[in-house]
């Protein structure tokens, strides 16, 4: 890495403190949790002093492997991602995302800038990106841009297992058979479905959820899936809920 790089991703950094870029306005977009994947530390303390600045909720890694397990495991908002990454470059850690099914925007740094080397990143599933030296200004445009980004409009019907959920006319049913559901149950079950093999912490449960009720609690989400699973499990099969001891919880694939 030049030091060109290091000293242009610093220097704003620290101007951001300075308020060399204004002042963040009040009532902007709700924070978002992101995942930074970058081998270089110092450009990798920059970016996530910017982010965190910003109010969002920011796991920094700087090994491929460790990246792809992560993205695995949990659900972002947003993905950057360096290009030379120790382990598994981030050329293939986004390969295997998308070849999951991994819909999140991703936004890829690399020194690499040609338009062969910007085709071959942006065919692979990134959505934007961004060729080093480049200023803290550019990235923090491209970020918000990302998260302003609509998601995907979400089915009517969700099909899991034996469990069908109508989004719109709110019904849940097994094998035909409606099971009457609370509204924060339903939102419940219908998240992990759409997000299965995903571990999420109740913590987690809560922010993508219900981050503006103040009424929901850890321990609310813990009453919420126990209610769940008395309502939706069959005596003598596993539950369609799995605990993942000392984490969270998850719906897994059928």
């Amino acid at each position: 890495m030049t030091s060109s790089v290091v000293d242009i991703v610093v220097k704003r950094s620290e101007s951001w403190h300075n308020n060399a870029w204004g002042h963040r306005p009040s009532g902007c977009r709700k924070m978002a949790k992101i995942i930074v994947v970058e081998d270089d530390k110092e450009i990798l303390d920059a970016l996530v002093d910017v982010l965190v600045h910003e109010k969002h909720t920011v796991d920094a890694l700087s090994d491929g492997a460790d990246a792809w397990e992560s993205l695995q495991r949990f659900q972002y908002d947003l993905v950057i991602l360096d290009w030379g990454l120790p382990t598994m470059d981030g050329l293939e850690v986004l390969k295997k995302f998308r070849g999951s099914g991994g819909g999140t925007p991703v936004l890829f740094l690399t020194g690499r800038s040609t338009v062969d080397e910007k085709l071959t990143g942006l065919d692979s599933g990134a959505d934007d990106y961004l060729p080093k030296p480049y200023d803290m200004r550019e990235f923090r445009a491209r970020v918000s841009a990302l998260l302003r980004r609509p998601k995907e409009l979400s089915s009517e019907i969700v099909h899991w297992s034996d469990i069908e959920l109508d989004t719109k006319a709110f019904r849940c049913t097994r094998r035909g058979e409606e099971i009457r559901l609370l509204p924060k149950e339903f939102a419940l079950l219908d998240f992990l479905i759409r997000n299965r093999n995903l571990v999420f912490t109740p913590d987690q449960l809560v922010d993508k959820l219900w981050a503006g009720d103040t009424e929901v609690s850890v321990d609310a989400i813990r009453q919420c899936v126990k209610r769940l699973r008395t309502k939706i499990d069959v005596p003598d099969r596993p539950s369609y809920i799995t605990t993942v001891v000392g984490v969270g919880y998850k719906v897994e694939s059928e």
